[in-house]
């Protein structure tokens, strides 16, 4: 399950990529995506346990609170991805660990010369990716390291105020309120009623359905068989498997110094997330570890 979830999760990006590539608009493709995902949730959990579909308000807003900051770094990260290659925003967003530690560390925890030499290789990885490595649309990697802040914020947030919440109930919250705000930057972004064709269609059903829906559940049964630890450190592997679609559905091709960018910061994610491991109550938080893009 473990596996099929990493997998149901690196579709997302190539598929998107394919589908902008088509045509279709990144707000138009994300206002579908993310109204789909909620709904089939909340279906779900009213015949599994209806009882999880509510939080008291107190703690309701700040899900809510959470998924609206987090719907504007889904809209960055979208509108990056019509920039820059599918491969590259996907390793950028690899960084997403070490953002998240440094932001643990704002509350306490130990920041580390271990952190330090994971910033490093995350940040030389960085360089051989979009420096010299190939010519990169500087503004798309900015939208991508916007995207990180804002899934920062939904991440601690959740692990400091909801540790104690149901995370298929958490999840829902902060979907709906990803939804609000990719809905309402629909509308100020001229609110495109485009139908999309069938092969915006087909990339909207796969991520609503597969890379967000079942993705998510999928995942959930498998941190509860071999805990969120284990689970975590497939996160390499789905940033591999969606360069590896990347290569094979959009033919993207990155040159040998961004090749070595990308092993530096994938060593640097998987070194953040044993660290990660080591953070106190990570059973329940760590499964925020998953990048809702």
């Amino acid at each position: 399950m473990a596996i099929l979830s990493s997998v149901a999760f690196s579709l997302a990006t190539p598929l998107g990529k394919f589908a902008l590539n088509d045509g279709l608009e990144p707000l138009t493709l994300i206002l579908w995506r993310f109204g789909l995902a909620p709904l089939l949730l909340a279906l779900t959990l009213a015949w599994q346990a209806p009882e999880k579909l509510w939080l008291e308000w107190s703690r309701g807003r700040i899900a809510l609170a959470a998924g609206l900051i987090n719907g504007l770094g889904v809209i960055c990260f979208w509108q990056a991805v019509a920039l820059v290659d599918a491969s590259i925003a996907t390793v950028l967003f690899a960084l997403a660990p070490l953002f998240v530690l440094a932001a643990l560390a704002l509350r306490g925890e130990q920041f580390t010369w271990r952190q330090l030499v994971r910033l490093a290789l995350g940040l030389s990885g960085v360089f051989l990716l979009v420096g010299p490595g190939g010519q990169v649309n500087w503004v798309g990697v900015l939208l991508v390291i916007l995207a990180i802040v804002a899934y920062t914020i939904e991440i601690t947030a959740v692990q400091w105020f909801l540790n104690d919440q149901d995370t298929r109930t958490v999840t829902l919250y902060v979907l709906v309120g990803m939804w609000l705000t990719i809905a309402l930057g629909w509308l100020v972004g001229g609110a495109d009623t485009t139908i999309p064709n069938w092969k915006g269609w087909l990339a909207i059903i796969v991520l609503g359905v597969i890379s967000t829906y079942l993705g998510w559940l999928l995942m959930f049964r498998a941190i509860q068989m071999i805990g969120s630890g284990q689970y975590a450190l497939l996160l390499p592997v789905e940033t591999l498997l969606a360069i590896l679609w990347s290569y094979l559905w959009l033919t993207e091709r990155l040159r040998p110094l961004q090749w070595a960018g990308c092993l530096l910061i994938l060593i640097s994610a998987v070194l953040a997330v044993q660290r990660l491991g080591r953070v106190r109550n990570r059973r329940r938080w760590r499964t925020w570890l998953r990048p809702t893009r």
